[in-house]
């Protein structure tokens, strides 16, 4: 049931004072059977009608609230459902052992420990770019973590809600060096490959119909029939996000061979993914990757988390973060020690793109416009207060 609404609730108050007015002056007419010099005294309407307003805003929000089914479900279950990509290196892809890794693959392990007090209670169902939406959907998963764009009809017509950005990224291209590209218009004309139920398939032609150039399209379903007709020079350039081009051009026999034209050519903002209808479960989602950007920006780490957590005098935001003090935890029907957990788990937002995409990884990825606010990026957090 969704919360009420307060502006309904004042034009509801509104109209009680008015009829309280209207009587009010039909009996004081009806007394002095005149309009004489007399002043009649009138009640404070004004503040009547704020303090009704006010009390009836607060209890009605708080007598409907409702619980979340989700939340309930994943506690009961003891276990996390989290769609993930099939393999995608930085992202979500099994290592040599079977244990998953990537920025969205922790940030599974984030919401498991956050709910569930234990990261590895996570169970990963691998979807394609066709499935991952009608998998969260059905309740199949409780959250899509998958390299996701997020898009106005994404979040408005499809019952889903997302919960804000891990990774900005945008649409490239990829082809062989030895075609001498030096722009994406050196394309006109050219096959190129990409996978069908993606915003890059929508980009590709957005872009060469707004340019007035002319391709080929070559589409498949799965991103490694994508690689694959590539690979195979049935296609002459290939078109996906910048970030999973860096990852796929890894997997290339020569990669040397292969260059990623500098060029974007849409903005692909990567973000968690939650059912409409369970505002405490998107909350909590929410919140779990503000508190790693958070803890990114105070300092805080998964090294240094206890040590600060005994420290006699840490900054009050590095407080609040980790439950020492306010109860922020029963805004979002966890814990006070819910940030806690998570930054045990995984650490902050720049340990974790660190590990995967950047520095500590292969794919060494320079944050670039993932870089915190205060250092030219766009990661930012409201601040938990």
């Amino acid at each position: 049931m969704p919360f009420p609404r307060c502006d309904a609730i004042w034009i509801f108050v509104r109209a009680i004072v008015g009829w309280i007015k209207r009587s009010a002056t039909q009996q004081s007419t009806a007394r002095l059977g005149h309009v004489g010099s007399h002043k009649r005294a009138r009640p404070n309407l004004r503040g009547v009608a704020q303090f009704l307003f006010a009390v009836f805003c607060a209890t009605s929000a708080m007598a409907q609230q409702p619980a979340s089914r989700t939340l309930e479900a994943v506690q009961k279950r003891g276990v996390l459902n989290c769609g993930v990509n099939t393999g995608l290196a930085g992202f979500s892809a099994p290592n040599d052992k079977g244990e998953w890794t990537g920025i969205d693959a922790d940030f599974c392990r984030a919401v498991a420990a956050a709910v569930l007090n234990d990261p590895a209670k996570v169970k990963y169902l691998p979807l394609n770019a066709k499935e991952r939406f009608t998998a969260l959907q059905s309740g199949e998963i409780d959250l899509l973590s998958r390299n996701t764009t997020w898009t106005m009809s994404r979040d408005t017509s499809l019952g889903l809600a997302f919960v804000g950005v891990v990774y900005y990224d945008g649409s490239a291209f990829m082809a062989r060096k030895s075609l001498g590209l030096k722009s994406v218009k050196d394309l006109a004309n050219a096959s190129i490959c990409t996978q069908t139920g993606t915003t890059n398939e929508l980009v590709l032609a957005d872009y060469f119909a707004t340019n007035k150039l002319a391709f080929k399209p070559v589409v498949f379903e799965r991103l490694v029939e994508v690689l694959a007709a590539y690979n195979s020079g049935r296609c002459d350039a290939i078109t996906t996000d910048s970030s999973q081009l860096i990852s796929e051009r890894l997997r290339l026999q020569n990669p040397d061979e292969h260059e990623i034209l500098p060029e974007l050519i849409s903005k692909e903002p990567l973000g968690p993914v939650v059912r409409q209808g369970d505002q405490q479960w998107e909350s909590i989602a929410r919140w779990i990757l503000f508190a790693m950007i958070n803890a990114e920006e105070l300092g805080v780490t998964q090294k240094n988390v206890d040590e600060l957590l005994t420290s006699t005098a840490p900054n009050p935001e590095v407080r609040r973060l980790l439950g020492l003090e306010g109860e922020f935890g029963k805004g979002i029907g966890l814990p006070n020690d819910w940030a806690v957990r998570v930054l045990r788990a995984v650490g902050n937002y720049g340990e974790s793109f660190d590990r995967n995409l950047g520095t500590g990884s292969r794919l060494a990825i320079p944050r670039g416009r993932n870089a915190l606010w205060q250092n030219g990026g766009l990661q930012y957090a409201p601040p938990i207060r």
